[in-house]
């Protein structure tokens, strides 16, 4: 009787346990969004910062952090037959200096024509050190990566490699496979035809459960409207670095238009801000942000844009965010299309002159 009495107790608390209601997903205020966008707008357009190399080389995809006393600029050259990740420094933040390659095509592997960098594990504090955290004594980067020649050619996934040394120019070491494809078991209709650029933070609170969480964007087989493919950004996990599996059913931001793509993460206070790119679901390319309690769950910005298309070096794009805040100025790196070609600029909060950079 007493193991009877036992049983129907456990399974009652049980039922219990099962029968909470779920809590409903924060959503980020009207007001606390304006807080936002009021500390991270940048209206003052200092220039350009990293030109191209020549006319057969163009440049893209910032990703700032800090070594020491010396800022790093990790970023990509396509030059016609695909991607290959570079690595500069600046003193300053507004004039930076080329160091050399940290990924550069190879023969016969998976990502033989296709290697775009991004760091991982820089701090995300708004205003914070921008350091980058090691694990198991080493630095990471994930990486688009392909093997056919041409602009985001092919079906693309997501590698990753590590380093000793991010501030130096030296090949870093790869993993042999992509550890996120479109042609995965668990791929779902938002990435099951191609993934493009990627984002690794560290989840100290583990708020999703995992201690790594990857922010990717990708297209899949479903059109939108009018037919066309679409880009979204999403998510996926880790507890190692190296294996990841997708988190959710869906996308975190999409238009199921267009492009939404590229997420950047910073802390400010208790909320988690991503800085992205839309584009096409209306005209041009341009700057946005979401904001999350829970790094799940996005209000998106529904007011004016954070950067868009203003000047001639950015009239046809202005995209691919890297935004950080240093000495009481935020620096909005981002990705500029017009003459000078495909160029990285910075916008600022403060008004610090005028970029001598192709003039």
């Amino acid at each position: 009787m007493k193991v009877l009495i036992a049983s129907y107790v456990f399974l009652l608390i049980r039922v219990t346990v099962w029968a909470q209601p779920v809590s409903p997903a924060r959503t980020v205020s009207p007001e606390k969004m304006r807080e936002v966008y009021e500390q991270v707008k940048t209206p003052y357009k200092y220039g350009i910062v990293l030109p191209q190399p020549d006319k057969g080389r163009m440049v893209d995809s910032p990703t700032i952090f800090r070594k020491g006393e010396t800022w790093c600029m990790t970023y990509i050259i396509f030059d016609g037959k695909g991607y290959e990740t570079w690595l500069a420094q600046s003193a300053d933040l507004l004039h930076w200096t080329k160091q050399g390659r940290l990924m550069s095509f190879t023969d016969n592997t998976w990502d033989a024509t296709q290697k775009a960098g991004y760091v991982a594990l820089v701090n995300t504090d708004w205003g914070g050190s921008y350091e980058v955290e090691k694990f198991q004594d080493k630095y990471w980067l994930s990486y688009l990566g392909g093997s056919e020649k041409g602009y985001e050619a092919g079906r693309l996934g997501i590698g990753m490699a590590s380093t000793t040394d991010l501030s130096q120019p030296k090949e870093v070491t790869r993993l042999p496979k992509p550890v996120l494809s479109a042609v995965d078991k668990d791929a779902r209709w938002y990435d099951n035809k191609t993934i493009y650029k990627s984002l690794v933070i560290r989840d100290r609170e583990k708020k999703t459960g995992y201690p790594f969480v990857m922010y990717y964007n990708a297209k899949g087989e479903k059109p939108d409207a009018e037919g066309k493919g679409f880009e979204n950004i999403a998510m996926a996990v880790s507890n190692d670095m190296t294996h990841w599996k997708r988190h959710g059913r869906e996308p975190l931001i999409t238009r199921k238009t267009g492009i939404c793509g590229d997420a950047q993460i910073t802390k400010i206070g208790d909320v988690y801000v991503m800085f992205y790119f839309g584009a096409f679901w209306k005209p041009g390319a341009f700057e946005r942000f979401a904001c999350s309690y829970d790094l799940v769950n996005w209000t998106d910005w529904s007011g004016d844009d954070l950067i868009a298309p203003s000047e001639s070096y950015d009239k046809t794009y202005a995209h691919k965010p890297w935004v950080i805040k240093w000495k009481g100025v935020v620096y909005h790196f981002y990705n500029a299309v017009g003459d000078q070609g495909r160029v990285i600029a910075v916008a600022t909060s403060k008004d610090l002159g005028k970029s001598s950079v192709g003039q």
